[in-house]
């Protein structure tokens, strides 16, 4: 029973890991399709007050906005010319490194209770 408790425990570690993105892959796509012109270069200071501050931000969140802007203007989708031209060519393994990556910064964002 120990044996298949443990085994279950290692396949969910394992599976978690591989599910969350790659941070470092995410960070080479956020320099290449240079995310900081807009967004500001810690993620916290986006050149205009109407774009969001990603450093910090929940992971899922972040994936479901970036797959939102790739559907387009659509059924669940976003409507954002420059975002839906940004993200057209990311694979969903992009979208989770991505999110990994800016979720993985220290972000200014604060929950009020």
């Amino acid at each position: 029973m120990k044996k298949l408790i443990l085994a279950l425990f290692c396949s969910a570690v394992s599976f978690s890991a591989l599910a969350g993105g790659n941070v470092d892959n995410g960070k080479a796509l956020a320099d290449k399709y240079s995310c900081a012109a807009c967004h500001g270069k810690d993620f916290n200071s986006p050149i205009d007050p109407s774009y969001p501050k990603l450093a910090g931000q929940h992971q899922d969140y972040l994936q479901h906005a970036l797959t939102a802007y790739k559907r387009g203007d659509g059924a669940n989708g976003r409507s954002n010319a420059i975002m839906t031209g940004q993200v057209k060519p990311l694979t969903n393994q992009d979208i989770k490194d991505i999110a990994a990556y800016l979720h993985s910064l220290p972000g200014s964002l604060v929950n009020h209770r």
